[in-house]
């Protein structure tokens, strides 16, 4: 049975021309499918968040129709959209910031089709990055994307940011924070501890956090917990802390356990949280939006070793 393709955007126009003092370019790396297409890029009038706007929706043309199809279904199979988005992220502060933009991709009616994070480091004072981030693969099916827009953005001083994938702080160890898992109001979100220096690191106990706000400024009023017994048994029996020592390459592993369960009073959301592996350890700024509901408590599970 003869099936047409689908059909994509009809080219956008107009290049937006950017200029501005002090810029850095992101190495976005724009190549992939669909690179030596002629594609056009359309302006966007987006005020920003937080010093982050997009400046520019690229779609490629449309694809020519077959003469002939073939046994294989293409609406069921997943391609590259050649979809991306020019960004730039101004920082308006007096301290080198790293931020972490999320670009929601979507359709004329606002839904959104696909979104991609982007991490941009290091950015001075009065400085402004731009980059270029792509869509890349969508679910067979979804509308077609002309639009794009700043979703979320975090940001942390450049100086305690987690370390980029291949980079190894002075300390011999890297601090991030994986994406969590939630079911039923209960959220548990990894720490994660990585020696990737060249000596033994040794670990005893929990790790040491600070809650901040929007500004980064301290959280009171939550009480943060030794163990996850006080919030939850779902997350497994408290295990009292073990010396945990890590040759190179290995990881340990501790969780953040909390209930997002709102009754009276305010809700409070921490949406950073200074993290040091142990006393005296470098501070690193994790963002995994708590979300404490009013019930005013955070449980810390030890450092374990993680299966490897």
């Amino acid at each position: 049975m003869r099936r047409p393709a689908p059909l994509l955007l009809p080219a956008l126009a107009a290049v937006l021309s950017l200029s501005a003092c002090g810029t850095e370019h992101a190495d976005t790396g724009n190549g992939g499918p669909g690179a030596g297409t002629p594609s056009s890029a359309t302006q966007v009038t987006d005020p920003g968040v937080d010093g982050v706007r997009i400046t520019s929706v690229t779609v490629p043309p449309p694809s020519p129709s077959p003469e002939r199809s073939f046994s294989v279904d293409a609406e069921r199979l997943p391609t590259d959209t050649g979809v991306s988005a020019a960004y730039e992220v101004t920082n308006r502060g007096a301290e080198a910031m790293t931020y972490t933009i999320l670009v929601d991709f979507t359709n004329d009616a606002g839904e959104v089709m696909g979104n991609t994070r982007e991490t941009v480091r290091a950015v001075g004072p009065g400085k402004t990055v731009r980059g270029t981030v792509r869509l890349g693969v969508v679910a067979p099916g979804s509308s077609s994307v002309t639009r794009a827009a700043v979703g979320d953005v975090t940001k942390v001083p450049a100086d305690e940011a987690p370390a980029g994938p291949g980079d190894c702080p002075a300390s011999g160890v890297r601090v991030t924070a994986d994406e969590g898992d939630a079911a039923m109001g209960l959220r548990v979100v990894g720490l994660h501890l990585e020696n990737c220096g060249t000596r033994d690191y040794s670990v005893h106990g929990y790790p040491l956090l600070e809650l901040l706000d929007d500004d980064r400024e301290p959280v009171d009023g939550v009480e943060i917990l030794e163990g996850s017994g006080g919030i939850t048994t779902g997350a497994g029996p408290d295990e009292a802390p073990e010396p945990v020592t890590l040759k190179p390459g290995e990881t340990a592993l501790a969780s953040l356990v909390w209930r997002n369960t709102t009754e009276s009073g305010t809700p409070v959301n921490v949406p950073y949280v200074r993290v040091r592996a142990e006393e005296g350890a470098d501070p690193v700024i994790v963002t995994p939006k708590l979300d404490l509901g009013t019930t005013g408590k955070l449980g810390v599970r030890p450092w374990k070793r993680a299966a490897q």
